[in-house]
């Protein structure tokens, strides 16, 4: 009953006229950065945080609007993915591999209103659970150490052979090339340049955004020059819509990617791109033998959005709980309620719960309007598909190099994002899956991270990586992973053997 009482104080707060204003204003921006890349919920917030101060709006108002850029940007990143097979962020590149192949069959509409619905469920579901378990969630999380985030991010890059369909041995090579080009730049703990060839734009290492808008945008523009751009296009716009059907069909899908995209969103510095690479290689196993997933599966879209908008709120559970931000979103955000000279933690609940409640009320209204304005705009957004060729492509490379271009200004990452965009082109003619590499990058550096951490921390003992029950679950689950796909090619010969 305390905390139904709770939240009902918090609606209290969520339910004035500015409140309510601020957050459908932060619904708004969100899906705008959502859609541009580059730009991203951090950037957008950092920029908000004088303006919250200048406009001397109360903390709560503050968090209100902050947060609903934060998850309204997860609504906002699936259009640009699903349209034009351009992630703007990594937990959005899971999408493509179903979201585009429907565009192409004409069912743009279908694939983003079931997107947009995932992203609800998931969202609401989440703050539901946020309500009642983010204390206790936020020990258990805390609980979890460095070796067991190595085991975590192990068992996520074993699922890549999923993610490449029938060809799991190149969808591995892959995640290893996107590994490999997350090592570019000065080793953090010990100073040494990698792979940099004497380039000293290279010491920083590479941005994602480069390496996303090069690999997906440039590399999909180039293939559709060649292949007839102009037919292509005009058929992208037209198609059935979702019918209730469907809906229905995909709610299961939803309700799993909820609950691993919650408890992922939890654990401190996992994020949304390791739920979403849950999410859907563990729906596309449990539906392998339909062989419908990477073709325009509805629930290879549901699956991944649900996830990445349920780990973004579970991202905020120990942000509030325990004072430690879960995403370098989280960290911004931790960063606004200290300008107020507010302290997150359990005291936080009870000493300020006008901005713990209120904020948590505000997720409940802010993600219902989220879904009423991107549900009506979903026809909108899939005529963006039936503009001419020679005006839309030329806009899209437009937006791509304004995106990397404010990354850091640099002329350099230009000509790197056109280099990884003929790569992108010539791994779609070698039946070379893209998303794995992405993966691998987004991967390869938390891994790289948390591995030098535990090392540390045992003093170099490698066995140490193999001593909590959490770790040696998950580090089994990467075997059987690993193991299965090339079972499932035994078998066969065995039976043509007997």
């Amino acid at each position: 009953m305390e905390t139904f009482s709770a939240l009902g104080g918090g609606f209290t707060v969520a339910l004035t006229p500015m409140n309510l204003a601020l957050a459908f204003l932060g619904c708004i921006i969100g899906t705008a950065i959502g859609v541009l890349p580059g730009i991203g919920p951090l950037n957008a917030i950092a920029l908000l945080l004088p303006f919250c101060l200048a406009l001397r709006l109360p903390p709560e108002s503050a968090l209100i609007l902050l947060a609903a850029v934060y998850y309204g940007s997860g609504y906002g990143g699936r259009i640009t993915a699903i349209l034009l097979n351009m992630p703007g962020e990594p937990s959005a590149v899971l999408t493509t591999l179903d979201g585009h192949p429907l565009a192409k069959q004409g069912r743009g509409s279908a694939a983003l209103a079931i997107s947009g619905i995932g992203s609800f469920v998931g969202a609401t579901l989440s703050v539901i659970l946020m309500s009642f378990l983010s204390v206790p969630l936020a020990r258990i999380a805390v609980s979890f150490s460095p070796a067991d985030y190595v085991a975590l991010i192990a068992f996520a890059l074993s699922l890549l052979g999923a993610v490449g369909g029938a060809s799991a041995p190149k969808a591995w090579a892959a995640g290893c090339l996107g590994i490999l080009l997350a090592l570019v730049g000065v080793d953090s703990g010990t100073g040494v340049e990698r792979f940099t060839a004497g380039s000293i734009e290279l010491l920083g290492g590479i941005d994602f955004t480069v390496l996303a808008v090069g690999l997906f945008a440039i590399g999909e523009i180039l293939l559709l020059i060649e292949t007839k751009l102009r037919t292509e296009a005009a058929k992208l716009g037209k198609g059935q819509r979702l019918t209730f059907r469907e809906l229905v069909f995909c709610l299961p899908a939803m309700l799993r990617a909820t609950g691993i995209g919650f408890v992922i969103g939890v654990l401190p510095g996992a994020g949304a791109s390791v739920a979403s690479a849950l999410s859907y290689t563990a729906e596309k196993r449990l539906h392998e033998s339909e062989g419908t997933f990477g073709k325009g599966d509805l629930r290879g879209v549901a699956s991944p959005e649900t996830a990445d908008n349920a780990a973004q709120i579970g991202n905020l559970v120990p942000m509030l709980s325990l004072g430690i931000p879960g995403s370098g979103t989280t960290a911004v955000l931790l960063g606004a309620l200290l300008m107020y000279n507010i302290t997150p933690g359990p005291l936080l609940f009870t000493q300020r719960p006008d901005v713990a409640w209120g904020l948590i009320a505000s997720m409940y209204i802010g993600n219902a309007m989220l879904l009423l304005l991107n549900l009506p705009l979903v026809g909108i957004f899939a005529r963006l598909l039936t503009v001419p060729a020679w005006v839309l492509y030329p806009g899209v490379l437009a937006l791509s190099f304004a995106g990397v271009y404010a990354v850091s200004n640099s002329a350099f990452d230009l000509l790197m994002a056109i280099g990884f965009g003929v790569m992108g082109w010539l791994f779609r003619k070698l039946d070379v899956p893209l998303v794995p590499i992405v993966l691998g990058f987004v991967l390869g550096r938390m891994l790289e991270d948390n591995l030098r951490r535990a090392l540390s921390l045992s003093d170099g003992n490698v066995a140490e990586l193999l001593v909590s029950p959490v770790s040696i679950a998950l580090w089994v689950m990467t075997l059987v992973a690993v193991l299965w796909p090339l079972r499932a090619r035994l078998v066969p010969r065995r039976a043509v053997a007997s």
